[in-house]
């Protein structure tokens, strides 16, 4: 049987294709179409699948939609019913879109369907949200049985659920409703310290270790009431996400001292030290869910999905807490996962496709599941644009390139299939040497154009990272924040009375680069078995400088996608400061390129995020 899986309108829409239970294909639609975090029918993502299919030689046999649209559109209108006559706006707001879009989903997929040539039309499945979430953590995970914790924003009802996967089937054991969710609490907050809802979480995360938590009681106290369980519920009394537009109201900012701080303008103390309490408070109500997980299913072992799973600070803590033996999270967690995990419930619970474990590979191919980017195809590209370029062969490509990155100079890396979910994990990357002092500022703003207190992240040798971090098992999906080990840090002892502008720029250890603030870094392991070319550039490394790490940053600026094609890369790459462009077997340096012009202010393009 072979199922394509969709995700669309709400968060990063994306396809994904498996057959007999074995993932084929996944894609979101940002990558084809450029627009970060597109969430319009995945078309472009569908027609990728539809193409590795028909390479195959195969039929489609069914199509798996993410969640029930009716009963979401239920639990809209009754929202808007309780809390009459506010909200109006927000509700004319919405009303038009579900009228004409989102309460359509099957016309939809029949239509892109005949598009692609698919007939006859076939069979349509509705999993509920939190199924396909639950889905996509345990089916793929190396576990044959294990305990399930979805967390996000919400989906029809549910804002959290959790279930216990076993062979072939997962059951939902229990769940939290909205409006009380974890995922619109942080988003809350994300919104309030003046970043964007949805795509901002992350730089909350990355904010919060140059705060102090001084903010936590005042959380717990007034905005929750958070049960030994997990469960809690919202103060809504200072939330505006069910009446208004805006995820906080007035009492809410009087509560932290003052409005929500504007984007692009100065982040403040405050700021720091509010990231830092919700973080606090974020990782308490996870650990708790665990807990009670834990009991409810007697299993060793956890799965994570859901937008909330991307916190890798959290994951660490719950991982470092003991509480389950081994833990496994979905490397495209948020909603676009949703499409993978609708089409494995189909698969494996529906038409019974057997799903064979080892209890140490997962079923993800390193996430690697993509377009793949081949050396024809990408030299007919060079060639009809005059860009000059070096091909290497495959034993001088890890030797010539880990040369480069010594050397500090800045690499653009596309190389095999592009990765899914929102991590670079070495096919679509921009790397350099962890060992520089300076690389953190010249990436964060000659080449991202972001915020100069972001950290990179560390690709390391897997059977290596204990050498540099606290951490004793593979972290493959770069899902995981674990301390750099102490014999490699530097100014523990002075961190605390150095002002921030001073810590940002501060020489923390040994790999400066990958070393955040607090002393941690978001690791990624890199083994042969799923990504071979990658860990061959880090060994050549290694080999050359000592040091089996680089740094790892996703191949895009600020507001733009990820990479996708060799056209996106190479126009990225001219658009920043960066010195060399890998694309596959092939080199280009910046110096020897012809001049480029853009037709506009490109920046323009993207809406800041």
């Amino acid at each position: 049987m072979n199922i394509l899986g969709i995700s669309a309108f709400y968060h990063d829409s994306a396809a994904a294709l498996v057959s007999d239970g074995k993932i084929i294909a996944a894609a979101q639609e940002e990558r084809f179409s450029r627009k970060k975090h597109d969430s319009r029918f995945p078309t472009l993502a569908v027609k990728y699948c539809l193409r590795e299919l028909e390479q195959r030689n195969g039929k489609l046999d069914a199509v798996a939609f993410y969640d029930k649209p009716i009963r979401k559109f239920e639990r809209i209108l009754k929202t808007y019913f309780s809390v009459a006559p506010h909200g109006l706006q927000s509700f004319m707001m919405a009303l038009p879109l579900w009228l004409k879009e989102k309460l359509w989903i099957p016309m939809q997929i029949e239509e892109a369907l005949e598009h692609c040539g698919v007939s006859p039309m076939p069979t349509l499945y509705f999993p509920e949200h939190h199924e396909s979430h639950a889905a996509s953590a345990f089916f793929p995970s190396p576990f044959k049985s294990a305990a399930i914790l979805t967390l996000d924003g919400v989906g029809e009802w549910a804002t959290s659920a959790i279930g216990r996967g076993q062979d072939h089937r997962i059951e939902i054991l229990q769940d939290l409703h909205f409006p009380h969710s974890l995922g619109l609490l942080y988003s809350a907050f994300t919104y309030f310290t003046g970043f964007k809802v949805n795509s901002g979480e992350y730089k909350l995360m990355g904010l919060a270790p140059y705060g102090e938590p001084k903010y936590v009681d005042l959380i717990r106290d007034n905005l929750l009431d958070l049960r030994p369980d997990g469960s809690f519920r919202l103060n809504l009394s200072y939330f505006g996400y069910l009446d208004g537009l805006t995820m906080t109201n007035d009492k809410f900012a009087r509560l932290f001292g003052g409005p929500a701080r504007k984007s692009e303008s100065e982040i403040t103390q405050r700021e720091m030290d509010i990231a830092r309490s919700i973080q606090v408070v974020t990782e308490e109500i996870v650990l708790a869910m665990a807990r009670h997980a834990r009991e409810l299913t007697g299993e060793d072992s956890l799965c994570l999905a859901g937008g909330v799973a991307l916190n890798c600070v959290a994951n660490g803590r719950l991982l470092r807490e003991g509480i389950f033996r081994n833990i496994w999270i979905q490397p495209a967690a948020g909603d676009a996962g949703g499409a993978l995990g609708a089409a494995l419930l189909a698969s494996h619970q529906i038409h019974h496709a057997p799903r064979q474990t080892d209890g140490t590979r997962d079923a993800m191919q390193g996430s690697l599941l993509g377009p793949d980017i081949e050396d024809p195809a990408v030299e007919a590209f060079l060639k009809s644009h005059g860009y000059p370029a070096r091909k290497l062969g495959p034993d001088e490509w890890p030797r010539e390139i880990a040369a480069l990155i010594a050397s500090e100079n800045v690499i653009g890396l596309v190389q095999g299939r592009m990765e899914f979910g929102p991590r670079a994990l070495g096919a679509r990357s921009i790397i350099g040497d962890a060992r520089s002092p300076k690389m953190q500022s010249v990436m964060n703003l000659k080449i991202k154009y972001r915020e100069s207190f972001r950290p990179f992240a560390p690709s390391c040798l897997a059977e290596r990272v204990s050498d540099y971090f606290e951490l004793d098992r593979p972290s493959p999906y770069m899902l995981l924040v674990a301390p750099v080990r102490r014999d490699r840090c530097k100014g523990l002892e002075d961190a605390a009375r150095l002002s921030i502008r001073e810590r940002i720029n501060q020489v923390r250890s040994d790999i400066p680069a990958i070393t955040h603030v607090d002393y941690s870094a978001r690791v990624q392991t890199v083994s042969p078995a799923d990504n071979p070319r990658y860990y061959a550039l880090i060994k050549a490394f290694e080999a050359l400088t000592g040091y089996g790490v680089i740094i790892n940053t996703s191949f895009n600026v600020r507001g733009e996608p990820i990479v996708c094609s060799p056209e996106d890369a190479y126009r990225c790459f001219m658009r920043t400061e960066m010195d060399y462009l890998v694309l596959g077997s092939f080199v280009l340096s910046k110096k020897d390129q012809p001049p480029w012009q853009d037709k506009a202010d490109w920046r323009q393009e993207y809406a800041l995020d």
